[in-house]
């Protein structure tokens, strides 16, 4: 399908160590959502986003609240936002985004693995204009027909809706409706979505490929094993990449 997150076919995590770095993941995104606006997600929009996506990878209720009232405390750090650019070998470009309490570690295991994958790290700007910022948002198809899903959120900045299906450890298929729109309609759809009351799983800002890049054989999975590289940091919080 091309799409981000979508790279890795015929390869399946752990269940546990996936796990592990959704919370992991998620939980940085509370912290930064609270040290931003606060720990009311009734007036915090990126709280509740964060609060959404922690319920679509099942984390314990216990443990976001856990995630909000340490991101309050004055003791819990701040994380830094930072996005490095840069390619892997064949062709591919990639960004990372990172949320980091040591960017000069973040920086270091980041250049090591391009290195390491005969990649290379980039400055601002060097792949980051291969992708298109988009809104996606993805909700649990029962109940739901896309046609006229399209009709009602066409006016609050839906560019595509189509449906998708993962599958997962235990073998079990569930399917959903993808919602993509404009970075600047990502606001204003989130909110019709709540107003709709719609089952949402996640809700993403995501950087989308423009064009991408066909691999076979070993040089497929060089890249493919420096992306995993990626994911397996912990400071990472998403990697796109134009692999096709």
């Amino acid at each position: 399908m091309g799409r981000a997150f979508e790279f890795r076919k015929g390869r399946k995590m752990k269940r546990w160590d996936r796990m592990s770095k959704d919370f992991t993941r998620i939980g940085r995104e509370i912290v930064i959502a609270v040290k931003e606006g606060g720990s009311n997600p009734d007036t915090n929009s990126r709280l509740r986003t964060a609060m959404q996506n922690a319920k679509g990878v099942n984390m314990p209720k216990d443990r976001v609240e856990a995630a909000i009232k340490r991101a309050s405390s004055k003791e819990e750090g701040n994380y830094t936002e930072v996005v490095y650019e840069g390619y892997a070998p064949h062709g591919v470009a990639i960004v990372v985004e990172t949320a980091t309490d040591n960017p000069t570690r973040t920086v270091a295991n980041v250049r090591m693995y391009f290195n390491r994958g005969n990649g290379a790290l980039g400055t601002a700007g060097s792949s980051d204009f291969t992708f298109t910022r988009k809104g996606v948002f993805k909700l649990a198809a029962e109940g739901l027909d896309r046609d006229e899903l399209e009709l009602e959120l066409i006016d609050f900045g839906a560019d595509d809706i189509y449906e998708d299906s993962e599958e997962d450890e235990q073998g079990h298929v569930k399917h959903f409706i993808v919602v993509e729109t404009a970075f600047s309609d990502f606001g204003q759809m989130q909110k019709a979505l709540e107003q709709k009351n719609l089952n949402v799983i996640s809700a993403q800002l995501q950087r989308i490929p423009n064009t991408t890049v066909h691999l076979e054989g070993e040089q497929l999975e060089e890249v493919m094993n420096l992306i995993e590289k990626f994911e397996d940091d912990d400071d990472v919080q998403a990697v796109y990449h134009t692999l096709g």
